[in-house]
């Protein structure tokens, strides 16, 4: 047994990020349908800062970013704002209009656009493969969403087309800043670089809370036990044990093979948002579910 985990840690931990982004994205659906998903927003990164923080002490002597050069600061922090305080913000809306589990599935197209912005961006090539597989995720995602249209329409959804769009919107500023992340990060540690994307998220939010004056739906947010206690398990399943986990599968395996089981989420979330949200779900939706993971998989592997 100890043979074999040793032997496959990458891959073990590459689908143990699968569960946990499972977890956390139940978690901050459950805590943004209590309390708004602009509190949420806040509230787990600075939750994530405390769990970085006590890590980075543990594990290098001190609790926030030292030693980190301009570029990575300028670079890092744009990301953030992009990737946490824009990406999060659409995501996290997403999770409360349409559900954690259909904006899972389209954060399935999060790879591809990153991939996509890669190539615009510092020039990372695209192979006949990507494509592929960025065909075979869009023609799974397009099929648990798209419904029969119907007369005098052309085109028809199964679920709130502002959901779909805010997921998308998520997708695609999660892809722009990894991308980003990559550019400013280079020789620089990931939990440092993880760490100035997370205060830059934390600084963005509370001046977006200060200019919209909504600082009352935090308080109210934090006297919210039952939504405090989810944000507590999202933000430990997410931002800091699923980073954590994501690393050591980078480490132990090749990162094709990490980032297919770090997609498996959409296919995991399905009988989890039926036990515990009593969705009703469809062949055709689950169908669909693994052809984006395995447009994924292409994407990746190939």
């Amino acid at each position: 047994m100890n043979e074999f985990v040793s032997g496959n840690l990458g891959e073990i931990a590459a689908l143990l990020t699968a569960i946990c982004w499972t977890f956390t994205s139940l978690a901050f659906e459950s805590a943004g349908k209590k309390v708004g998903s602009l509190p949420v927003n806040l509230i787990r990164l600075v939750m994530a800062l405390f769990w970085l923080g006590f890590y980075t002490l543990i594990t290098n002597g001190h609790f926030f970013p030292q030693n980190a050069s301009t570029h990575a600061w300028v670079w890092l922090s744009v990301s953030g704002l992009i990737g946490f305080v824009i990406g999060d913000l659409l995501l996290f809306q997403a999770f409360v209009v349409t559900g954690a589990r259909i904006s899972m599935l389209l954060m399935s197209l999060s790879p591809p656009l990153t991939a996509l912005f890669g190539w615009l961006i510092i020039g990372e090539k695209l192979s006949i493969a990507n494509s592929i597989g960025m065909f075979v995720t869009i023609w799974g995602i397009a099929l648990v969403i798209l419904a029969k249209p119907v007369k005098g329409r052309k085109m028809q959804f199964h679920y709130p087309a502002k959901g779909i769009l805010l997921a998308l919107g998520g997708a695609a500023g999660q892809g722009l800043g990894l991308v980003l992340s990559k550019f400013g990060m280079q020789d620089a540690d990931p939990f440092m670089s993880t760490q100035i994307r997370v205060i830059t998220g934390i600084i963005g939010f509370s001046i977006l809370f200060t200019i919209t004056g909504k600082w009352y739906q935090v308080k109210a947010a934090m006297k919210h036990t039952k939504a405090m206690w989810h944000i507590t398990i999202g933000s430990f399943f997410g931002p800091f044990l699923g980073v954590s986990l994501s690393l050591l599968a980078i480490k132990y395996t090749t990162t094709g093979i990490a980032s297919t089981l770090n997609s498996l989420t959409p296919v995991l979330i399905i009988p989890l948002a039926w036990y515990f949200f009593k969705e009703k779900i469809t062949t055709k939706e689950v169908i669909g579910a693994f052809l984006a993971v395995a447009g994924v998989t292409i994407f990746f592997i190939y």
